[in-house]
């Protein structure tokens, strides 16, 4: 699915289910509640935190798909055509990054 796609799949599931969009503010927060869940599960699975039994069942994949459909919501209710933002900002990393990266010594 494409980016659009994505944006007018949420779209429409906010107005079947969800009945109105939370505000860009309350929409702010949930965001930094679902990147926050993300962060615990790497933190515990893949760096130096234990990891609890009750975080062993999370899934990495659910969390950041939360992630996802909140940006989602946000570029909706902003206005914002997320794909070719997203197109724009690609092209600046290639252009810009390029050789950054691949004169990096320790990416070697």
């Amino acid at each position: 699915m494409g980016i659009k796609t994505a944006q007018a799949e949420v779209d429409r599931w906010i107005r079947e289910h969800g009945v109105r969009y939370f505000n860009e503010l309350t929409n702010m927060a949930q965001l930094t509640e679902e990147v926050g869940e993300v962060a615990r599960i790497i933190a515990r699975r893949y760096g130096e935190q234990s990891e609890k039994e009750s975080d062993r069942q999370k899934d990495l994949g659910e969390e950041l798909a939360d992630v996802l459909f909140v940006v989602l919501c946000l570029a909706n209710q902003t206005g914002v055509d997320l794909e070719k933002a997203f197109d724009q900002k690609l092209k600046l990393k290639t252009e810009r990054d390029h050789d950054r990266h691949q004169n990096n010594k320790k990416l070697k």
